[in-house]
């Protein structure tokens, strides 16, 4: 086992129309995609078309959603441990102006508890937050195994704050400081004091508010990706995780500044393309984005 990912599997379908029709009206899309989805799930697949493909702990339905599911894994050498549940979950989501409107379909009732995983040769856990349950027992048992956890917060659920204590790389949304009622610089300081080595928020085109190993804040500013080329931004964050975690296993020695600039390409490369899947970069697809965009200009 190279890393462990754990959460909630959706399956995506993502479509571009003008508007959402209601009551007794129809509409045609422009374009549609349907792949994998989910926070962590999404991250995972990241992290494995970049060249580690790592085992996910993720609920699985025995429908024909799921077997979809677990042919998707297959093609990018995802080992998958199943969360039993009775439904395959589902996001229509429909990408517009830079935002998103999502609906959600969702089974998190799990059937069986936690599975033991043999985590030999395991060089980081990544977590979303779902499986309440599992992700406990995984940040504790990696926290006390020396292995990198890291934690997607893109929202509050009812472990986070205890969570955060096995937590040593926390990037969260804005989402969570307005739950929180804090300020960025307010959810850095409470994220330093429940012990994250690493801590940031995303902002969207504002970039990463973030703090290093040694404690200094700054802010990371977005690539300056033009409006008319961002098609699809949901998924962009889940693959920044991704790549982030990708970064830090394949190359540890660097700084952890270098790490989110090779995975704020990623995200880059992400808001280009129409779903999941075809958001997902090769090293090449970060390279040349590195290289095509400049950072955005901060406001004064």
């Amino acid at each position: 086992m190279h890393a462990l990912f754990v959460g909630q599997t959706y399956i995506d379908v993502t479509f571009l129309a003008d508007e959402l029709p209601t009551g007794d009206e129809k509409t045609v899309a422009r374009d549609y995609a349907i792949s994998f989805g989910g926070n962590a799930v999404t991250a995972a697949f990241a992290c494995a078309k970049l060249g580690i493909p790592p085992d996910l702990l993720t609920s699985i339905a025995d429908d024909w959603l799921g077997r979809m599911f677990i042919d998707m894994a297959a093609k990018y050498g995802i080992s998958v441990h199943h969360r039993k549940v009775a439904e395959s979950s589902l996001s229509f989501i429909m990408p517009r102006g830079g935002k998103r409107a999502i609906v959600r379909c969702r089974d998190d009732h799990y059937l069986h508890p936690v599975p033991p995983l043999n985590l030999t040769g395991c060089m980081a856990l990544h977590l979303d937050g779902h499986q309440a349950d599992a992700a406990m027992h995984y940040a504790r048992t990696c926290r006390e195994a020396g292995i990198l956890t890291s934690l997607d917060g893109g929202g509050l659920r009812s472990n986070t704050h205890e969570l955060l204590e096995f937590i040593d790389v926390a990037i969260v949304a804005e989402r969570l400081c307005e739950q929180m009622n804090l300020t960025p610089s307010e959810m850095l300081s409470y994220l330093k004091s429940r012990g994250c080595k690493i801590g940031g928020i995303t902002l969207g085109e504002r970039g990463l508010v973030w703090y290093d190993e040694t404690g200094a804040e700054s802010v990371m500013p977005a690539l300056a990706v033009p409006a008319e080329a961002v098609v699809d931004t949901n998924g962009a964050g889940d693959i920044f995780h991704g790549a982030y975690v990708y970064s830090a296993m394949a190359r540890p020695e660097l700084p952890w500044r270098e790490h989110f600039q090779f995975a704020r390409a990623a995200s880059a490369h992400a808001i280009q393309h129409l779903g999941n899947e075809a958001s997902l970069p090769a090293l090449e697809d970060i390279a040349r984005t590195q290289e095509r965009f400049a950072e955005r200009k901060l406001a004064a």
